[in-house]
């Protein structure tokens, strides 16, 4: 063999390898610019300000890339940016945003949960006439944002959106609060007495032996309830904390 075609023949072979490991490097570069094109618009979407993305990596785990967030936290999302995960949950991306599966799931469940209350077993402020939709909403008479969303009861009754409260003692169920939740559970006038208690009014203790305290107070557990006020909507949605009458006015398309 002609060592000069053999030689010729290794340079084209390694020439060849070369060019394809150039031509995978120039593909993957291709591919994690658009990855982090495509987070970059979900989370901003999502978070409703502007998200930059710092890097893409591949990571230990076929299809799934690291995701480093400009002054934040690394997360994973799969190299097609179709999905990532954020706190454990699994989000679906889009052009605009993204959509919370997890979340979504949960709602289900919540909805279930709720659906096995009776009405009866909450102490429920109704709107004039018909309402347009419900929250339901996990309470503590000495917690302060439950007393300021108390305040605006009449402004979203007047929306047409009728209020339903759970109790939910954050000391537990041998606390102050759930002898003073019992008192307006138990009581004749349910609506004046929680009113009153949560205006800071002193009553006398009422707290009879069929209370549903403690059986709320689980299900708020079960539920993921973590602090008052806690918001559940009509279609499962959760609320953590306080919000005015109108924000919640226009999350169920009531505005």
């Amino acid at each position: 063999m002609n060592p000069s075609s053999h030689i010729l023949r290794r340079a084209l072979r390694y020439g060849a390898l070369g060019f394809a490991l150039c031509a995978m490097l120039f593909g993957s570069l291709a591919m994690a610019d658009d990855l982090k094109e495509k987070m970059a618009a979900a989370l901003t979407g999502f978070a409703g300000q502007p998200i930059g993305i710092e890097a893409v990596r591949s990571s230990p785990a076929p299809g799934i890339a690291e995701v480093q967030i400009e002054n934040g936290p690394m997360i994973y999302a799969t190299e097609d940016g179709n999905y990532f995960f954020l706190n454990g949950d699994l989000h679906q991306t889009s052009a605009t945003g993204a959509i919370n599966l997890t979340e979504e799931r949960r709602a289900v469940t919540r909805k279930e949960q709720l659906a096995a209350v009776a009405v009866e077993d909450m102490v429920v402020f109704s709107p004039d006439g018909e309402p347009r939709d419900y929250i339901a909403v996990f309470t503590d008479v000495t917690c302060f944002y439950c007393q300021k969303l108390h305040r605006e009861v009449d402004q979203l009754n007047a929306k047409g959106i009728e209020v339903r409260y759970l109790a939910f003692p954050r000391g537990g169920v041998d606390s102050e609060g759930a002898q003073k939740l019992a008192t307006a559970w138990c009581a004749e006038d349910q609506q004046a007495t929680l009113t009153e208690l949560k205006a800071g009014v002193e009553l006398p203790v009422n707290d009879c032996a069929d209370n549903p305290i403690a059986a709320q107070y689980q299900l708020g557990q079960d539920m993921g309830v973590s602090g008052t006020p806690a918001i559940v909507t009509s279609s499962g949605l959760m609320v953590p904390g306080y919000r005015p009458a109108d924000d919640l006015a226009a999350l169920l398309g009531l505005d």
